[in-house]
């Protein structure tokens, strides 16, 4: 018998929990699904991560106690919280007994009994929840920074509490955020066109769709073979000198970055990033935008841009790197924008402006 939708999510759960990224786990796990199992699989996966904060709080909640919980146990325990309390569909005995199930599987025997008595007590009254970062189930330095920043921290994350909105251009699905930053190079037919961070490649296809002559490039080797365009290059961005002879009339630096503009799509990040990360990314940000510059044609167009809702990769990356001169910037902020977060700066080499 192929695996039923909840073993998937337990496994790709457990997975996530040890470092990788429930997306891709999810792609290759659902394969052979029919639509309706692999869209629960999806369902409790994301739901769970997203709410993972509230979900930990609610075992201890309706346990009556804080038990120390084997990961096996603590996964099947938020699973069947969540169907309980957030899935209208899924009969509750059916969430009960196959996270029981899901605890035998594991091996976990001696904890079939406490799973049982304490997704028995779970409802769907109102609980007071300790604290904003838990009700949110975000991170409480993740508010307070977002805060600080003038944004409004409660409105993004109950944004990332959601779904993300599913956008397409063409036959490829892409965040309506991201389909927004290749038009603000004005790309015309036959401009050169440089992507020194391109992998998935959705935006290097726009810019192909658009007339560009497109170089696409990507640190990882695994990533780059995947984008579908002719020139590729596996390269550092952040490197000394970048292996072009010959200058680019656009550039698109798409960073490497945190990630809190995508905490909805990619929901185990917030449970991952820490202070100190953005600081080390704002420093291969600035090197990266460095060596783009160099390569922008006098009358040329770079963008950099993030999908970072933090200043010091954003705008403070554009200021510290010597001779970007700002056209414009643009940001999308969930819960008042639709999509991810993004920043995108439009600079000019100072020769230009």
């Amino acid at each position: 018998m192929p695996p039923s939708a909840r073993q998937i999510a337990f496994d790709v759960l457990l997975r996530t929990a040890n470092g990788a990224f429930a997306g891709d786990l999810l792609d290759s796990a659902s394969r052979g699904l029919d639509s309706r199992e692999a869209g629960l699989a999806s369902e409790i996966v994301f739901g769970c991560l997203r709410r993972q904060l509230e979900l930990d709080f609610l075992i201890d909640h309706y346990s009556g106690r804080k038990p120390t919980l084997d990961t096996e146990v603590r996964v099947a325990l938020r699973m069947g919280i969540y169907q309980i309390r957030h899935l209208d569909k899924i009969p509750r005995h059916a969430a009960v007994s196959e996270s029981v199930d899901l605890v035998k599987r594991a091996q976990k025997r001696s904890a079939t009994g406490f799973v049982n008595a304490v997704l028995r007590k779970v409802n769907r009254d109102l609980v007071r929840f300790p604290n904003r970062s838990t009700e949110l189930s975000c991170p409480e330095w993740l508010l307070a920074r977002w805060t600080e920043a003038g944004l409004d921290a409660e409105a993004i994350a109950r944004a990332f509490l959601l779904p993300p909105e599913k956008y397409y251009t063409g036959e490829r699905q892409q965040d309506i955020g991201s389909q927004s930053i290749i038009p603000l190079l004005q790309i015309k037919p036959g401009h050169t066109f440089l992507d020194l961070c391109s992998a998935p490649g959705n935006k290097t296809l726009q810019a192909i769709e658009a007339g560009a002559k497109a170089v696409a490039c990507d640190v990882h080797y695994h990533r780059i073979r995947q984008v579908p365009v002719r020139d590729r290059v596996q390269l550092d961005g952040t490197a000394d000198s970048l292996p072009f002879s010959q200058p680019f009339d656009r550039i698109l630096v798409d960073a490497p970055c945190s990630g809190t503009g995508t905490l909805g799509r990619n929901p185990e990040i917030r449970w991952r990033i820490q202070s100190s990360d953005i600081k080390e990314l704002h420093q291969k940000q600035v090197r990266l935008l460095r060596n783009a510059l160099a390569l922008l044609k006098p009358d040329g167009v770079l963008v950099y841009s993030t999908c970072s809702l933090e200043r010091e990769e954003n705008e403070d990356v554009v200021a510290e790197v010597a001779g970007a001169t700002e056209v414009n910037t643009t940001r999308r902020i969930p819960g008042r924008d639709a999509g991810d977060g993004f920043f995108a700066a439009v600079i000019r080499s100072k020769e230009s402006s």
